[in-house]
């Protein structure tokens, strides 16, 4: 079979198209016809060298979704012809930058046969990461007001239209070219990012502060977060992209009790209880992942300078 494989770490140039053996499934692995394999930042820090991957030559991709085509001997549940969805496949295991992935049952569900595969294999890191954010971190409840940092993004566009099937009030930020697809997404209000006056936007907004923020930037927003929150506000805190981040003053923060988390996906106790929650969304129609490019192999080294250095909306994929 065809894999996307980096044999070194550095730059995007190390990724290469290989011809390998189609892996056979452990007795504990489902393996899959893999029809769309999410691109995810986290892709480039395996390649990088910065998070370091369990074993050269690696396969990069944390989500894959496809077709079942064999089962281990030990795994319940799948049949061939199944539809399946994984995630968190690229940190210790080959990922899914291949045509076929053999994936370790704890970490995949079967897919409900009106699901979009190529979507669904998009969703993975992205949707699992805001229904672990909002729904088991910040405990998001009906009626809440929500802040969303950046809802273009993978993460962002799945945490807006999570947070309104939770019945909340969405505010969330983006630049102007997006705001009417987020909009349809489910956003009651959206916000240019850049405004001088954002905070008092959310605050009016919100009518005073919010309840829950999702914060992907937090060695820029954590003091905007604080000025913004409502009494007892639950922010979850998933990325940054400067490793010191702390409050310029906390006052703000302890005079409204701001409970804060700070989250890896990679932490969650068992995947297949929130992927199931992303499968059984995506059925109903409540989740819907953008495709915003789609990438065959050869393309994944323009496909991962893309998902750093390029604006868009929604999420990036491999199609093997």
């Amino acid at each position: 079979m065809r894999a996307v494989r980096f044999h070194s770490h550095g730059g995007t140039d190390v990724l290469q198209v290989d011809e390998i053996e189609q892996p056979k499934p452990a007795s504990d692995e489902v393996l899959i016809d893999v029809h769309g394999a999410a691109v995810n930042p986290v892709d480039t820090y395996f390649r990088e060298g910065s998070y370091e991957p369990f074993t050269l030559p690696m396969i990069p991709g944390i989500d894959a979704a496809g077709e079942v085509v064999a089962v281990g001997d030990d795994v319940t549940g799948f049949t061939e012809g199944d539809s399946a969805m994984a995630t968190g496949i690229g940190k210790d295991h080959y990922g899914g930058y291949a045509e076929y992935a053999a994936i370790p049952d704890d970490r995949v569900v079967a897919l409900p046969e009106e699901v979009d595969t190529v979507a669904a294999g998009a969703a993975g890191v992205a949707a699992v990461t805001a229904w672990r954010a909002l729904i088991d971190h910040a405990d998001l409840q009906l009626g809440d007001r929500c802040l969303i940092h950046g809802g273009s993004g993978g993460v962002g566009h799945a945490a807006v239209q999570l947070a309104a099937a939770a019945g909340a009030q969405v505010i969330t930020t983006a630049s102007p070219g997006y705001h009417d697809e987020l909009t349809d997404l489910g956003a009651d209000a959206v916000f240019d990012y850049r405004r001088d006056d954002l905070a008092d936007a959310v605050r009016e907004a919100s009518e005073g502060g919010v309840d829950v923020i999702l914060d992907h930037r937090m060695h820029e927003y954590l003091q905007f977060d604080a000025d913004v929150a409502a009494t007892g506000c639950r922010v979850v805190g998933i990325g940054e992209k400067e490793q010191q981040v702390g409050f310029e003053q906390s006052a703000a923060a302890r005079g409204k009790d701001l409970q804060l988390t700070l989250m890896s996906m990679f932490n969650t106790p068992d995947l297949r209880g929130p992927l199931s929650a992303v499968a059984s969304l995506l059925a109903s129609g409540d989740l819907d992942i953008r495709i915003a490019t789609g990438y065959d192999l050869d393309g994944a080294s323009e496909a991962q300078r893309a998902v750093l250095e390029e604006s868009f909306l929604g999420k990036l994929v491999i199609t093997p």
